[in-house]
């Protein structure tokens, strides 16, 4: 179960950023950001009025507050570092090393408690290995240290936020989702008054906006109700699939081409995950 919530989350994570990088093209991509975050509030608290959900240790470092509220602000420094990063137009140094962000819930876990048999880490090897392939690496040119810098930043934000997650949903994984939107809402306040513009967005687009907020909540639901499911360490390997579901999207509908190794990364991701889910019986 909490591995196929995991691939579930890493599908929607995917697609909203999918269509989030679209949009990004044509607005700020801080305001594409921060319309997504005020949406997906607007979706936790109508999920938590209609499942009744309201029960939970609030405060404390095992409540759902505060690892919820540093989950939202880490995840903010991690796009903000990206979007830095992609904007130097090294988009193959910048992504992949994100995408190894994973690397720090999962020595969370172990260090807490995870216990994985040598083949499952063989299986979680492989799998982030082609994640690291599926984003697109492009080396070739060398690592300039800015474009490094921001990519582990990102790592580290998207790395710290994902473990707060899991954190927090311990106590509860919607509480926790709703206290981060409630984190991000008042960043995105205080953006939209810096920038002094609320993104200029046509009605065309709101569709699309509303489901790149959703989607994104309910990847982190899923992705927090896998941590209570089974192993963290196997839960955040299975969510940390979403580049390729990106790829895969813009493949499909932007007609772009995908590299070599990206294809060598989504077959390594694949036999990494498949291991992990044929060994890993608490998954």
């Amino acid at each position: 179960m909490a591995s196929l919530l995991a691939l579930l989350s890493s599908a929607m994570w995917g697609t909203a950023d999918f269509f989030a990088g679209r949009l990004s093209k044509k607005h700020h991509p801080f305001a594409v950001l921060g319309f997504s975050q005020v949406v997906g509030l607007f979706v936790g608290i109508l999920i938590v009025i209609v499942s009744g959900s309201w029960e939970g240790k609030v405060l404390g470092f095992d409540g759902f507050l505060i690892p919820g509220a540093l989950a939202g602000l880490f995840g903010y420094i991690g796009l903000a570092c990206l979007y830095e990063g992609l904007s130097t137009g090294r988009m193959g140094v910048v992504s992949p090393i994100r995408s190894l962000s994973t690397v720090i819930p999962l020595a969370y876990a172990l260090i807490t408690g995870d216990v994985l048999s040598s083949v499952t880490l063989l299986g979680v090897g492989i799998a982030l290995i082609g994640v690291f392939c599926a984003s697109g690496p492009e080396l070739s040119q060398g690592l300039p240290r800015k474009p490094l810098f921001l990519a582990l930043g990102a790592a580290a934000g998207f790395g710290l936020a994902l473990t707060f997650i899991a954190i927090g949903s311990q106590s509860s994984a919607l509480l926790t989702m709703v206290s981060m939107r409630v984190a991000t809402f008042f960043v995105t306040i205080s953006l939209a008054i810096k920038f002094k513009t609320t993104g200029n967005f046509s009605s065309k687009e709101m569709p699309t906006l509303i489901f790149i907020g959703a989607a994104d909540f309910l990847a982190n639901l899923l992705l927090g109700i896998a941590c209570t499911k089974g192993l963290v360490s196997v839960a955040m390997v299975f969510g940390s699939l979403f580049p390729i579901a990106t790829a895969l999207l813009a493949y499909k509908f932007l007609h772009e081409r995908l590299l070599k190794i990206q294809y060598v990364g989504i077959a390594l991701a694949v036999i990494g995950v498949s291991i992990m889910q044929a060994f890993n019986v608490k998954s």
